[in-house]
């Protein structure tokens, strides 16, 4: 059904219901299935070990006795933290991921939003969990959880830039801002004249996809770039003085935004949730069959997943940087490479 025809039939409110659900299974649904895949399974077999297995069917089920047993933990706080801000941390972190999938379209009419400016809104507001994590840090009263705080901080601030210059090179090609437009524009392109592929950007922008999740590593302070928590030297950084439910919502939020970056790379870089529009005679989006509303989220969905993989391998096989080591990767390394990518990218654009 298009969205015309869905705007005419339901009232506002059943719209925006419909929305709220459609964000939930969004975002919770890819948290879910990289713990499940990745953490319980991928980590346990790179490790020679099955993993859990008493919970469900091959520990299918290990997931929801973990949500379980957080939700009955007590909801404590240090005795000198500043109580509001320390309650409200986590959820400021895991908004800024609700945020994040409004923009990713998942079919021709199957999307939250259709910003003209999706690139610059998805770039803007991936930077509010900068907020969530530095309050985290400083409401706990804790040396640690403000180290910890402030590690994140600058180490989000250092990462931001690269992931906004990989995404540059994007939109130069694209010639678009709209997270749409950069799905049609690699469906129905072409390589040197021969579009069986259409024209998937990481291809021809592949520095600036390695760039970009390089930068979505950082953003999650996964490893290697896990100072923020770093187990050895902060305990567990600006988490530490967090348990039950609110433990729970930042375990979730890092898992969540995996998954929502990771749709966020696989709309700029790997066509998104379409596939070769020469695969069916389409020419533009109005060509598109309604069947792709229900395929385009599958086909998005198992994109999503191949790059979670990629996500967890790096956090699985890599020690941790120093602090030195990672802010100079980042000014010294993946800027100028970027600056250089964003330099070709319209020379190239210009010429051809």
């Amino acid at each position: 059904m298009n969205a015309v025809v869905l705007s005419t039939d339901l009232a506002y409110w059943a719209q925006s219901l419909l929305r709220v659900l459609g964000g939930l299974v969004a975002v919770l649904l890819p948290a879910g299935t990289i713990v499940y895949l990745f953490l319980f399974k991928m980590m346990s077999f790179m490790q020679s070990r099955l993993g859990p297995m008493e919970a469900g069917p091959y520990g299918s089920m290990q997931l929801f006795a973990e949500v379980g047993k957080w939700l009955q933990k007590e909801d404590i706080y240090p005795a000198r933290a500043d109580k509001f801000l320390f309650k409200i941390a986590p959820i400021i972190v895991l908004s800024s991921t609700f945020l994040l999938v409004a923009v990713v379209p998942f079919g021709p009419d199957a999307w939250f939003t259709n910003f003209e400016a999706g690139v610059f809104y998805m770039l803007a507001v991936s930077s509010i969990s900068v907020l969530g994590i530095l309050i985290a840090g400083w409401s706990s009263a804790n040396k640690y959880s403000l180290l910890g705080g402030l590690r994140a901080a600058g180490q989000l601030i250092a990462y931001e830039l690269p992931m906004v210059l990989a995404v540059v090179g994007v939109v130069i090609q694209a010639g678009t801002m709209n997270m749409q437009g950069i799905v049609v524009a690699q469906n129905a392109g072409s390589i040197f004249g021969w579009d069986g592929l259409g024209n998937p950007y990481i291809f021809t922008q592949f520095v600036g996809f390695v760039i970009f999740m390089i930068a979505v590593q950082a953003e999650l302070t996964q490893a290697p770039f896990d100072m923020p928590i770093a187990e050895s030297e902060l305990v567990s950084g600006y988490m530490t003085e967090y348990s039950g439910f609110r433990f729970l919502i930042f375990f979730i939020s890092e898992f969540a935004t995996a998954g929502v970056f990771s749709m966020i790379a696989s709309v700029l870089f790997l066509g998104g949730w379409a596939v070769p529009f020469s695969w069916f005679g389409w020419t533009n989006l109005d060509d598109i069959d309604n069947w792709m509303n229900v395929a385009g989220p599958l086909i998005l969905f198992t994109k999503m997943i191949v790059l979670s993989f990629i996500i967890m391998w790096v956090r699985f096989s890599y020690p941790r940087f120093r602090e030195d080591q990672l802010q100079r990767f980042a000014w010294k390394v993946l800027i100028p490479v970027s600056l250089v990518n964003i330099m070709l990218t319209a020379i190239f654009k210009v010429a051809f």
